[in-house]
Formats: C-alpha cells, structure tokens, sequence
C-alpha cells in the first residue's frame, strides 16, 4: 500500500478531522511564502521583514510599514487551490470539524470552510485604532500612504504583528478542536513559529499526518509523513 492510500484510508476512517496549515498551503496559490527561497525573506528591503512585520515597527514607521504591506502582503486575486478546496468538501460531508491556519490570506474561506481559526488573524479585517469602524482589504490596497478613518484615526490591519499576542479565544478553541480530532493533518509549515506550533502537542490520538516537503522537528511523531507538495497530495485523496 503507497503512502497516498494509507492517507485515504485514515480519511476514511476518521469522523472528526482538524487540519493544521501554514504558509505552504498558500503557495501553490501563488502567495509568497517568508522562509522559502524565493520568499520574503530572501528579499532586499531597508529593513527584514521580520523587522517590518513588528509591532514596534509599526509604531515607529507606521507609513513604511503600509508601502511594504500593500506591496507584499495584499494578493487579493489569489484563488484557493486543491487543498483549500479539498478541506472544504471535507467540512461540509461532515469529515472535517475545523481548519487551524497560520495564514492571513482568507483562502480557506474563499473555498468555502466556514469553521476557520485564524490563529495570526487576517488581511480581510481591519479596523480603526480610534473608534473601532472597520474597513476592508479593498479600501487598504486602494488607499495612499497610512489609511485613515474618517474620524481621522490610523486603520490597523486585524493580523498579529511579531511582538503580539494570539488572540486567546482563537487559541483555546484551535486547543479544544485539536485535543477532539480522531485525526489530525498538518500540511504546509515547518513547525517552527511559536506558540502556534505548540499547539498540535494537545492531540493525543494515532493519525497524524504530516505532510511538508522540508523537515519539521514533529517527523518522527508523525503516523504518516508525506514530503511532497500539499496540492498535489490533496489532489489525489
């Protein structure tokens, strides 16, 4: 039996299946991805994105901050690929009970999951810092400079910044869901960022499926580790 069928088969099996993604889930829909070669990462700015992407960099540049922002972080004509749609299918057979994402992009919802946990929040919330009105990603890739309300406060993207804090009812509830999984299938992230990676050490069953084309610290922990591309995996199952 190849690795794709042992997949099938534990799909099959499973009632209650939580999926745990990161930036390569988005990828392959053309979304760069930070530590990848050809990421962010890899790229010459004034500053690191790591630097950028801070919550004191924020504070400090807030109009250098949204140049790079709308620049590199707002791909609003992405489209969902096999995984998201996959995911999706599996939710509404009733398969699949949440979608745990690192990602900010709104792809899985885009694809049609409803029961999405945003643990680093996303592109498509944003908000005034001065009265809370909010605002949507369109109104940020089409505004100038720092985007303000129109009571004249500064509209903050609602994504976790690095020097944030997650949001503590998204974390416990991605806690809950993962902790009841039958199964759980991690796809797309090295496992690296903390404390979102954390968070698969509350599942205590036997199916877990890792499927990453580089190596995480959890692939000896995995019931089944499939190193190849999350799309063409989702394609076939």
């Amino acid at each position: 039996m190849n690795d794709i069928q042992k997949f099938k088969d534990l799909i099959d099996k499973s009632k209650r299946i939580v999926f745990f993604g990161g930036a390569g889930v988005s990828t392959e829909s053309g979304i760069p991805d930070f530590r990848s070669v050809d990421g962010l990462y890899h790229q010459t700015y004034r500053y690191p994105p790591e630097t950028i992407l801070s919550h004191d960099f924020f504070v400090a540049h807030t109009e250098e901050f949204f140049d790079f922002y709308r620049d590199k972080m707002l791909t609003l004509d992405a489209m969902p690929n096999a995984a998201h749609l996959k995911l999706a299918k599996w939710e509404r057979e009733g398969k699949l009970t949440a979608v745990v994402t690192q990602n900010i992009d709104g792809l899985h919802q885009k694809a049609g999951s409803r029961n999405v946990l945003e643990l680093h929040g996303s592109v498509h919330r944003n908000y005034c810092m001065e009265c809370g009105k909010s605002y949507s990603a369109d109104y940020m890739v089409k505004s100038q400079g720092v985007p303000r309300c129109i009571c004249g406060g500064v509209i903050k993207p609602d994504v976790v910044l690095y020097g944030e804090p997650l949001n503590t009812e998204i974390v416990e509830t991605a806690v809950e869901n993962i902790a009841q999984a039958d199964m759980l299938v991690i796809g797309g992230t090295s496992l690296a960022v903390y404390p979102a990676a954390g968070l698969i050490e509350y599942y205590q069953g036997d199916r877990l499926v890792l499927i990453n084309q580089s190596p995480t610290p959890y692939d000896d922990n995995a019931d089944l580790l499939l190193k190849e591309k999350i799309g063409s995996v989702f394609s076939t199952v």
